[in-house]
């Protein structure tokens, strides 16, 4: 017998066959953390109480898959919300890292941290996360700058996972920005990365992709390619910031590197698109930091659309630029912002997002043999999860088969 069976429900498997892979009258049995049915409720092969050891009925709820974020910078210590008020106030940045804010005074609190304090910072962020249907949160340092904070950040990721349930992904991000010591020393630090805190990562069992921020106030093309070559040399998969504030055709290298994703590409242009295109390269769209930053320079999406490069979202969630803890309003930016439809949206957090971490075959979509990730929402269309502007939250999600949260009316 399986262990569990919901029925009376509405599915949005998000498989490709249907809008939103819709199945209406539906029902979705769970057996060994992974699902063992998913489809209408009249495809059973008996009665729901022969079938499971457990029955739920949903009263006419819509299940999707556990929501995905596939780029955030979770784990952080310190706090920037004074530079935001110095900011509206009219400072400029120089002036705001002069009294010591800036993407420095992150690494500085996350040097001085230790593990512990990352993760108890840390972990309100992920339960939010969480509690608004993710079940899937990719976690990326580049707070830390050096061999051992950068450890510190992928150890406190690792133990977030395994307190909250949560499917945790960590991506090393050394190339995020140029540590203090090595302002004179570029050269210098990008060996750092390549020759001691990525291959430490990868011997640790740390590390789940490697990215760069790959901008004229971040890293060249050419720094990234060293980096992205040592990653190709230890079989770790590669992702990349990408034209987020100018054309350095850095989506064109990542998709060269046969890349999991290029990620923001509000300036990227149609070759580099064209060849996204070709090597399955996803893009991802962060409009949480298009928002906050008040940027006016929207990512091409109709060219997406035209040369069919997967399309996912996420929140960016981060202390300078993107604070934004919430799947569902991430979802409504994309459409707000950038013209998604509400399905796009959700394949955006769902199937696409998966495939943007190299786990199509595992989650992202309500099937048989995937991993029993999904969230229960009160909903009367799935188009409503890209809807609302916040408020919107599931009565449960699960992960693996096993609840992390429920709300109980």
């Amino acid at each position: 017998m399986w262990d569990a069976l919901f029925i009376d429900c509405h599915l949005a498997a998000m498989t490709e066959d249907a809008p939103y892979g819709g199945v209406r009258d539906g029902a979705l049995g769970v057996e060994g953390g992974h699902i063992a049915y998913a489809g209408p409720a009249s495809g059973l092969v008996g009665p729901p109480e022969k079938l499971a050891k457990r029955v739920e009925r949903l009263a006419g709820a819509w299940m999707t898959p556990g929501l995905i974020d596939c780029h955030t910078h979770l784990v952080f210590a310190g706090e920037r919300a004074r530079e935001f008020e110095m900011r509206l106030n009219g400072a400029r940045y120089d002036e705001i890292a002069r009294a010591g804010g800036g993407i420095l005074s992150t690494v500085k609190a996350v040097r001085a941290a230790i593990v512990d304090d990352l993760v108890a910072a840390s972990r309100p962020r992920l339960e939010a996360m969480i509690r608004g249907g993710a079940t899937t949160v990719e976690i990326k340092s580049g707070y830390g700058l050096d061999l051992e904070s950068e450890l510190k950040m992928l150890e406190a990721a690792t133990k977030l996972g395994e307190i909250t349930g949560a499917r945790i992904l960590r991506t090393l991000l050394g190339l995020h920005a140029l540590p203090p010591e090595f302002k004179n020393d570029r050269a210098g630090y990008v060996r750092l990365v390549c020759e001691k805190i990525l291959p430490e990562a990868k011997r640790r069992g740390l590390v789940d992709a490697v990215d760069a921020f790959c901008e004229g106030i971040g890293f060249s093309r050419e720094e990234v390619r060293t980096v992205f070559d040592a990653a190709r040399g230890l079989g770790v998969p590669i992702k990349l910031h990408a034209e987020q504030l100018s054309d350095l055709g850095g989506a064109g290298l990542a998709a060269s590197f046969g890349a999991l994703s290029a990620d923001h590409l509000e300036y990227v242009e149609e070759p580099d698109i064209e060849k996204m295109a070709a090597n399955d390269t996803v893009a991802v769209l962060l409009p949480g930091a298009f928002y906050f930053l008040g940027e006016t320079k929207k990512p091409p999406v109709d060219l997406f659309r035209k040369h069919k490069v997967k399309m996912a979202v996420a929140g960016d969630l981060n202390p300078g630029t993107s604070p934004l803890a919430s799947p569902t309003l991430a979802m409504n930016m994309a459409s707000t912002l950038f013209g998604l439809t509400p399905e796009e949206a959700l394949a955006g957090m769902t199937r696409n997002a998966a495939a943007a971490l190299g786990l199509s075959d595992e989650i992202g979509t309500l099937e048989a043999g995937k991993s029993a990730d999904f969230a229960v929402w009160r909903i009367a269309e799935p188009a409503e999860l890209a809807y609302w502007i916040g408020g919107l939250a599931p009565e449960r999600v699960y992960a693996r088969g096993k609840e992390l949260h429920r709300v109980e009316y």
